[in-house]
């Protein structure tokens, strides 16, 4: 452990493991709920009722989503699945899902599929595309004819299928 005046330090092998604020008060409960993730894919429910969830500070847009899919069939599991698409995003994830729930909110239908779908689109990396050179142009080896007496000849014909 690693302690200075305002941060708290784990570190293990030379990498910090986890990192807070540090508290000089008593009997005061400080949870990071980014850390209890593997619990809420085990028990979705904790995110009503557990105690490192009652209090969290998202930020608006999240918040308000969130809200909304709780009062959904199986709410919680769904946007249990969101914040761990946001984890697995890195230190970026907060921040596109927050982004990815105002465009969701914005449309005016809040759902997660549409909430995940944002995510990916706002981390989609950008592929260039591939152009052909003016010299890699098939090139015709026989003139096409301007011969309408062949297309009507093509049209009387009659074709069975």
């Amino acid at each position: 452990m690693r302690i200075t005046a305002d941060r708290l330090r784990i570190v293990a092998e030379n990498q910090i493991v986890a990192e807070h604020a540090r508290c000089y008060g008593r009997d005061q409960l400080i949870c990071d709920p980014w850390h209890y993730l593997p619990v809420l894919e085990k028990k979705p429910g904790a995110l009503r009722h557990g105690a490192p969830f009652q209090q969290w500070d998202l930020p608006t847009p999240i918040r308000i989503v969130r809200d909304r899919i709780l009062k959904q069939d199986k709410g919680d599991r769904a946007f249990v699945e969101l914040l761990l698409m946001a984890r697995a995003l890195g230190d970026v994830g907060l921040e596109t899902l927050e982004v990815a729930c105002d465009l969701t909110l914005q449309t005016g239908i809040i759902a997660t599929a549409i909430v995940m779908n944002e995510m990916r689109r706002l981390n989609e990396v950008a592929r260039p595309k591939t152009l052909r050179s003016i010299t890699q142009a098939p090139i015709l080896q026989i003139e096409p004819k301007a011969d309408c007496s062949r297309y009507d000849s093509l049209r009387r014909m009659r074709y069975d299928h």
